[in-house]
């Protein structure tokens, strides 16, 4: 019982530290983040079930910052051996490579994924996951970042974005692409919903 009590308490601590190193790399570069906070555990939960672990393939995510999804995934059952996190903010990136020793931590561009990623994949992707502030950018360097997910991935693997908007990140209607979302996170902060595309 005094362990589970210590183990409870230490985790308060560290998302709180996590929350205020989010909030130091808003303030310096708000436009590179994509919120102000860490996401919800329910909404990185919600993200993590769309993603298959008994797949064989990397599992792709674009921008985890302090790891709340990359916690919800291995949660889900996803081997860290699968996990290729691309970090743009090199303290990040550190703190990814402490957390997670066994997952492969790209520090890069995720708007220049095909760059970022040439060397780093030995199969095509079993999923991506993007915890990425997509609506913040135009509308061409989103279609550009979905396109170049897709080229990664096998086919029908799963491309997870959240975020806050009402309006999807990417179009339902792209040609060739099936689109599905979550009901809306109400109890995460911002509400969010999830919205995943595939192409066969």
């Amino acid at each position: 019982m005094p362990l589970q009590t210590s183990v409870r308490a230490s985790k308060k601590p560290l998302r709180l530290d996590d929350e205020v190193r989010f909030l130091r790399s808003w303030i310096e570069k708000p436009l590179h983040m994509g919120a102000v906070m860490p996401s919800g555990r329910l909404l990185a939960r919600t993200m993590a079930q769309y993603v298959d672990p008994h797949g064989t393939g990397p599992v792709i995510e674009l921008g985890p910052g302090t790891g709340a999804i990359t916690n919800a995934l291995v949660q889900h059952g996803i081997d860290q051996k699968r996990l290729v996190l691309v970090e743009y903010n090199p303290g990040f990136c550190a703190l990814l490579r402490d957390r997670y020793p066994q997952a492969k931590v790209v520090q890069g561009d995720a708007y220049r994924l095909r760059d970022t990623l040439w060397n780093v994949l030995g199969m095509p992707a079993s999923a991506v996951v993007s915890g990425l502030p997509l609506v913040t950018k135009p509308m061409l360097t989103r279609m550009k970042l979905v396109r170049d997910a897709f080229a990664a991935m096998a086919p029908n693997a799963p491309f997870v974005q959240f975020t806050y908007s009402v309006v999807p990140p990417i179009p339902k209607s792209l040609p060739g692409v099936t689109t599905e979302a979550s009901e809306r996170i109400w109890m995460n902060l911002p509400p969010a919903r999830v919205w995943v595309y595939r192409k066969p």
